[in-house]
């Protein structure tokens, strides 16, 4: 592997994890809405992350696949129920008096962050070490 392609992987995956930062901004933006059916409710999305592969030669002359990055293939709706909540004051209310709230975990949403977070980061050092041995080698070339 070039390192030249650890540039596209480590890419790859700071894009991929964006999207996951941005899908959880979205999910605890809406934990609190409230709808006036179930099918109304906001659900919480989480997005779906798959290997990019080429075929390689591998030492025996055997193809393989290699990895060359990551791509998001779609964004996902929890299918956890929605929460139903009586409140006939509430102007969304149906007919019984119920509203029905987000199935967004806060909790789950925080830590998928959190994780998100310190992934987009190991990308970034990936990139920077990537960086720092390519001039560390033109050095070497130059002595």
């Amino acid at each position: 592997m070039s390192l030249y392609n650890i540039f596209g992987i480590a890419g790859s995956g700071m894009s991929a994890q964006s999207v996951r930062l941005n899908t959880v901004a979205s999910n605890l933006a809406n934990a609190n809405d409230v709808a006036g059916s179930e099918k109304d409710a906001y659900r919480a999305r989480q997005p779906v992350f798959k290997a990019v592969l080429k075929d390689a030669q591998g030492g025996g002359g055997v193809a393989e696949q290699a990895a060359v990055g990551v791509q998001v293939t779609e964004i996902q709706q929890s299918e956890a129920p929605v929460r139903k909540e009586y409140q006939p004051g509430n102007p969304l209310a149906d007919k019984e008096g119920y509203v029905y709230t987000s199935n967004v975990n806060t909790v789950e949403q925080m830590a998928n962050m959190i994780s998100a977070s310190r992934s987009y980061q190991s990308n970034v050092n990936v990139v920077s070490t990537t960086q720092q041995l390519l001039l560390n080698t033109l050095q070497l070339a130059n002595k």
